[in-house]
C-alpha cells in the first residue's frame, strides 16, 4: 500500500492524498509551535518583572546587558559544539533548493533549543523564524518517515511553514500566502489545498492552547478622507528605503561575521544587543508591547525614531552574526514605529485632517514586512489578521506595493532571505521550468517496460527477452547496469543475423545510452540535474529501501513532459 501511495504522490494531480497529508502536517507543526511558545512564555514569566513576557524594560541595567551577553555566549558554545549546523528560514530555503526539502531532525532540535534561548535572553529577534524552521521540519520529517517522493516532501515543507506562521501569529491566511510567496515562490492549485488545510489545523491547535484573540488589541481605525492617499505614497517611499537599509546592513554584517568562529560572533552579538538594551530597553525581546503602544498612539516622536534606529542596529547585528531568531517580528516593530512617527508628522502638518498616528503605525508595520520579505500579499493579509481591522486594506495596498517597488527596483534589493542565502554562496532556483519539474516525481514519468540482461547471452535467451515486447533492455555487467538498449534494435539484429549463436549487447548495432541510478523519491528536476552532471541521457530508477530496479527515465521523457 505504501508503494502505491508513493507512486500516486509522484503525480502532480494527487491532490486528495496531499490534502490529507497537509492536514496531518499542520496538526504536527501546530503542536510543535505550541510547545515552543509555552516553553518560552513560561520561562520568561518566571523571571521578568510582573510575569510579563515583554517586560525586559523592568530589568535592572546590569541584567539588561548581562542577559543578552550571557545568552549569546551560551548559544554560541551550543552551536560550536553542534558543528555550526544551520537553522532558520534561510536553512529551509537551502534544503528546498539543494536537498529536495529533506530537513534533518538534528537541526530542528538545535533550532528549538537555540531559538528559545535567543528569545528568552532578550535578543532583538522574533519567534517566527525558528517557528518556520520547526514547522517546515515537522512536515519534512513526516514525509521522510513515510519515504514519500521528494515532490510531496517539498509540499509538506510548505505546509509546515504555513502552519508555523498561522500558529505563531493566529494568522491562517497570512501563513498560506507566506508559504507560497516566500517558501515555494509560486502559486499552484495543487499547492494551495494542502497548505490551506495545514494552516487551518495548526491555527485550531494554537487557538485551543492560547485562544483566538488577535496579536494586537487596538480600536478600529480608518482614514479621515481619501485626500490622505498621497501621504500613503510618502509612507511607502520612506518605509521602502528603510527596508533597503535594513537588508543591506544585515548582508554586510553577515559577510563580516563569517570570518569569526561561531561562539565568538554570537558572544559579540549578545554583547552588542546588551549595550543597545542598556540604553534603549524597548529594543529587547520580540517587542509586541512597543508595537501595540505605537498603534494606540501612546509613544512620542523622539522615542519612536530612537527605537527605529536602535532596533535596526540590534537586529541586523544580532541576526547577521548568527543568533538563531526570526526577523519578521523585528520588522513589524521597526515598521510600526517608523509609521507611527510619520503619522505624528502628518498630524502636525495637517491637524484634524488625517487619521491617528496609530493608523499610520499599522501601515508602516505591513509596508516594512512586505518590502523586507518581498511578499506583499502575505504582509497585507498579516496586517489585517493581526489587527482585525478591514479598513486597513485600501491604504495598506498602496503602502505595501510602493514600499516593495522602492526596495526592489530603486535600491535593487531582493528578499532578505534570498540575500542571506547568496551571502552563503548559494542561490534559490525559482525559474518556472525548475518549479514545474520539482512538482513531478520520476515515478510518474518513468518507463516500466523494461527487462535486464547480461552483456553476452545466447540467441535463445535473447529471443526470450523479447517475448513480453519490452521497450528497453538494461544491460548488466558484473552485476551493475552499464547501458540502456532499445529492445527494437535487438529484435532487428536477431532477424538480420539468424546464424549468430551468441549476442554481445554492447557490440551489436543499436541505440544505447550510458546510464546512472536515481531513487524513486526523486523529482524530474533531480533527474535532469543528474543527467547534466554526469553527461548521460538516461537513468534507471531504484525502489525505496531495496534498490530494486523498477524503471528507466530518459531525457526525452522529461523534455516531452514539460513541453
Amino acid at each position: 500500500m505504501l508503494d502505491k501511495l508513493r507512486t500516486h504522490l509522484a503525480h502532480a494531480d494527487a491532490l486528495p492524498t496531499l490534502a490529507i497529508l497537509g492536514l496531518l502536517s499542520g496538526l504536527l507543526a501546530g503542536g510543535v509551535i505550541v510547545l515552543f511558545r509555552i516553553l518560552i512564555d513560561s520561562l520568561q514569566m518566571s523571571f521578568l518583572p510582573g510575569g510579563d513576557v515583554e517586560n525586559y524594560e523592568g530589568l535592572s541595567a546590569f541584567w539588561r546587558f548581562s542577559l543578552p551577553a550571557l545568552g549569546g555566549l551560551l548559544i554560541g558554545l551550543l552551536f560550536q559544539l553542534a558543528g555550526g549546523a544551520q537553522v532558520g528560514v534561510v536553512h529551509v530555503l537551502e534544503r528546498l533548493a539543494y536537498f529536495q526539502g529533506h530537513l534533518p531532525l538534528r537541526n530542528m532540535l538545535l533550532q528549538f533549543v537555540g531559538g528559545a534561548m535567543s528569545i528568552i535572553s532578550g535578543h532583538s529577534v522574533g519567534r517566527e523564524g525558528p517557528s518556520v524552521h520547526l514547522g517546515a521540519a515537522s512536515g519534512s520529517l513526516l514525509g521522510q518517515g513515510l519515504q514519500l517522493p521528494n515532490n510531496s516532501i517539498q509540499t509538506l515543507v510548505a505546509c509546515g511553514a504555513a502552519a508555523a506562521i498561522a500558529a505563531s501569529f493566529n494568522t491562517p491566511i497570512a501563513g498560506v500566502i507566506f508559504a507560497m510567496e516566500v517558501i515555494l515562490m509560486e502559486y499552484t492549485i495543487a499547492g494551495f489545498a494542502p497548505v490551506i488545510l495545514a494552516a487551518v489545523s495548526a491555527t485550531a491547535v494554537s487557538r485551543l492552547a492560547f485562544g483566538a484573540a488577535p496579536a494586537f488589541i487596538v480600536p478600529p481605525m480608518d482614514m479621515v478622507s481619501l485626500l490622505e492617499l498621497p501621504y500613503m505614497l510618502v509612507i511607502g517611499i520612506v518605509i521602502g528605503s528603510l527596508a533597503a537599509l535594513f537588508i543591506g546592513q544585515l548582508q554586510r554584517v553577515t559577510l563580516f561575521g563569517a570570518r569569526f568562529p561561531i561562539w565568538q560572533r554570537m558572544t559579540l552579538a549578545g554583547c552588542f544587543v546588551g549595550l543597545c538594551g542598556l540604553f534603549v530597553p524597548a529594543v529587547m525581546g520580540i517587542g509586541y508591547d512597543t508595537v501595540n503602544a505605537a498603534m494606540l498612539g501612546e509613544l512620542g516622536l523622539g522615542f519612536l525614531l530612537l527605537v527605529v534606529a536602535v532596533k535596526v542596529l540590534a537586529t541586523t547585528v544580532g541576526l547577521g552574526l548568527g543568533l538563531p531568531g526570526g526577523l519578521i517580528g523585528p520588522t513589524l516593530v521597526i515598521g510600526a514605529c517608523a509609521g507611527g512617527a510619520l503619522g505624528i508628522v502628518a498630524e502636525y502638518l495637517f491637524p484634524g485632517q488625517v487619521a491617528s498616528p496609530g493608523f499610520y503605525a499599522m501601515l508602516g508595520m505591513g509596508a516594512m514586512m512586505s518590502a523586507t520579505l518581498q511578499a506583499p500579499l502575505a504582509a497585507l493579509m498579516a496586517l489585517m489578521e493581526l489587527t482585525y481591522n478591514p479598513h486597513i486594506i485600501l491604504p495598506g495596498m498602496l503602502a505595501v506595493v510602493l514600499s516593495d517597488i522602492i526596495a526592489s527596483h530603486v535600491f535593487g534589493r531582493d528578499s532578505v532571505f534570498l540575500v542571506l542565502l547568496r551571502a552563503r554562496g548559494l542561490d534559490y532556483r525559482s525559474s518556472p521550468l525548475a518549479q514545474a519539474l520539482r512538482r513531478i516525481g520520476v515515478a510518474s514519468v518513468m518507463n516500466t517496460s523494461l527487462v535486464t540482461a547480461t552483456r553476452t547471452l545466447s540467441r535463445q535467451a535473447a529471443e526470450d527477452l523479447l517475448i513480453g515486447e519490452p521497450l528497453h533492455v538494461l544491460v548488466m555487467e558484473e552485476g551493475q547496469p552499464v547501458s540502456l538498449l532499445l529492445a527494437a534494435d535487438l529484435a532487428r539484429h536477431l532477424v538480420t543475423h539468424r546464424n549468430e549463436a551468441e549476442i554481445d549487447l554492447l557490440e551489436i548495432p543499436a541505440q544505447r545510452d550510458d546510464i546512472r541510478p536515481i531513487g524513486m523519491q526523486a523529482t524530474l528536476q533531480q533527474a535532469l540535474d543528474e543527467m547534466d552532471e554526469h553527461n548521460v541521457d538516461a537513468l534507471y530508477v531504484t525502489q525505496i529501501g531495496n534498490n530494486k530496479i523498477v524503471g528507466t527515465i530518459a531525457r526525452q521523457n522529461i523534455e516531452s513532459h514539460y513541453r
